[in-house]
């Protein structure tokens, strides 16, 4: 009978509780900067705290999102390139709360990894402070999960929690919303974080590496152009609605791209026609469509193709909102209006793409 080994640790397994420890020292300035009215931004509880009264809330709805960054860390992890993964995370959840007109109050991360290495984590977590400070809301918590043999040494996973808030009776789409209203789009910042499985399948089909320089972009290298954050909207859409009372519904733009996700927004009986002449068409998507050998119909459902988020809005308030949201940084394209739904098409197309490079 094999004698048995006593004196097994936890570092034994492969978690080393010391290198979490020394993450959490690390993080807690970056934690701390994203303090906002209602949230002191300390970690180290069981739980954070949120004090809606002090951030001017009297008779608020919560509204709650969840979302990851999904295969796009893959490139992360096989670049070394960690500096804005965590914005994406954050503006996967955000973005959806203000296209139901909330404010993100507090936001909370998971990370999981095989083998902690605190510098890199903290790396993450400092872009993920980033994206919250970007969008006003305080980062009150998280979890760091080191799982040796779910992950090999390297991988890691992310996932992130937001919470809003939006005063009853002022939550979006708003029931008026009618054939004729405005159709607007945003600009994107590149591909944001969906579709990265087609993504990567065409990186390498194509024979480049993640290190060579972007076809798309010479002055980036591929892995660097792809890894563009994805763009926050909280606060010029916030503005827009607060400041015009025009903007009706709001549509981020990810997986589904404008034909699944746009119709999530509007009633039943409603469609949208929308103008693909008057699409910026970002030169990534043109790449990965030439590369990828990519019908326009399946780009338009995969990527956000250079829009990534949709605002109805009256058609008489097109000026104004416009201006508004080109005050606060954002592009801003007419790309068509609300119809009558056609059966069950709910996104009718005209035009086409420009996918010359």
């Amino acid at each position: 009978m094999a004698e048995r080994k006593n004196g097994l640790t936890y570092a034994d397994s492969g978690v080393d509780i010391d290198a979490g420890n020394r993450l959490v020292d690390l993080i807690k300035p970056m934690v701390r900067a994203t303090a906002r009215p209602g949230a002191d931004a300390e970690i180290g509880g069981f739980g954070g705290l949120f004090d809606l009264k002090a951030a001017g809330f009297k008779d608020p709805v919560l509204v709650a999102a969840t979302d990851g960054v999904g295969t796009k860390v893959k490139i992360a992890i096989e670049t070394g390139l960690h500096a804005g993964i965590g914005i994406d995370l954050v503006a996967m959840s955000v973005n959806d709360l203000v296209v139901q007109g909330a404010e993100p109050l507090f936001f909370l991360d998971y990370f999981a990894c095989g083998k902690l290495d605190p510098e890199t984590t903290a790396s993450i977590v400092a872009s993920i402070a980033e994206g919250c400070r970007e969008s006003g809301c305080a980062l009150i918590g998280g979890e760091t999960a080191e799982m040796p043999g779910l992950y090999k040494d390297g991988d890691y996973d992310l996932g992130g929690f937001a919470v809003g808030a939006a005063e009853r009776g002022t939550l979006l789409p708003s029931a008026d919303i009618s054939a004729g209203d405005a159709v607007i789009g945003l600009a994107s910042s590149g591909v944001h974080s969906n579709g990265f499985s087609l993504v990567r399948k065409i990186v390498a089909q194509s024979g480049l590496g993640f290190d060579a320089q972007a076809p798309f972009a010479p002055v980036m290298t591929l892995g660097g152009a792809l890894l563009a954050p994805t763009r926050l909207y909280v606060k010029s859409c916030l503005r827009a609605i607060r400041e015009t009372g025009a903007v009706k519904g709001l549509a981020h733009i990810t997986g589904g791209g404008f034909t699944d996700n746009i119709p999530r927004v509007l009633p039943k009986q409603l469609g949208v026609s929308i103008d693909l002449n008057r699409l910026p068409v970002l030169p990534v998507f043109k790449w990965l469509a030439e590369q990828g050998g990519i019908a326009e119909l399946e780009l338009l459902r995969t990527f956000n193709c250079g829009i990534g988020m949709i605002a109805i809005v009256r058609a008489d308030a097109v000026k104004a909102v416009s201006e508004v949201l080109t005050a606060n940084g954002e592009s801003v394209t007419l790309l068509g209006e609300v119809i009558p739904a056609e059966g069950e098409q709910r996104v009718v197309y005209s035009g086409q793409l420009d996918l010359s490079r």
